[in-house]
């Protein structure tokens, strides 16, 4: 008996949208399986020595920039060098620094030539910091003097002398010895 013909149609099927959909497409065989797992074991053993070359290139750096600075500095230090052979730059120093004089030349040292006015500075340094106003060394002198020539006790001089605080003695001059 015959069969009866079906006629087929194409059905379309709807690809699932998402992020799972390109992963169900992937096909890992055993050799796609083996080079990834040396690729990771390469980054496992590679790891450490690209670690050890870039910090060795930061030091190469770091001390490229320290051998710059100094040959700057030695180059700085030459034209110092070059500049104090010459006689005219050396007799000039000992002009300003020594206060030295060409024979037959007078010197004149003037010891404050700012006029009146930037002399008396009233301008606080600060807020918080101020210019006193005393004399520090005579107060000084006189409280050590003070101290010095006085019979009084620490109480009495401290002003805790008890109930009523007595002046300070005035010293009495010593009476002339008996001939």
């Amino acid at each position: 008996m015959p069969k009866p013909r079906t006629r087929r149609v194409p059905v379309r099927m709807s690809r699932p949208t998402g992020t799972g959909s390109w992963l169900r497409q992937l096909h890992f065989s055993a050799f796609s399986l083996v080079m990834m797992g040396v690729l990771v074991l390469a980054v496992i053993v590679l790891a450490p020595t690209v670690q050890a070359f870039l910090s060795q290139r930061q030091q190469i750096a770091d001390q490229q920039r320290a051998v710059d600075q100094l040959a700057a500095q030695v180059d700085t230090l030459k034209d110092q060098r070059a500049r104090w052979n010459d006689p005219s730059y050396l007799r000039a120093q000992a002009r300003d620094r020594l206060y030295y004089v060409m024979p037959g030349e007078t010197s004149y040292l003037v010891i404050d030539d700012r006029p009146p006015a930037a002399k008396q500075d009233t301008t606080p340094v600060s807020s918080k910091l101020q210019k006193t106003q005393t004399d520090w060394v005579g107060s000084l002198f006189g409280s050590f003097m003070g101290a010095g020539l006085t019979d009084a006790t620490p109480q009495q001089l401290s002003g805790d002398g008890g109930a009523g605080s007595t002046p300070a003695p005035t010293p009495t001059p010593n009476p002339a010895p008996k001939k």
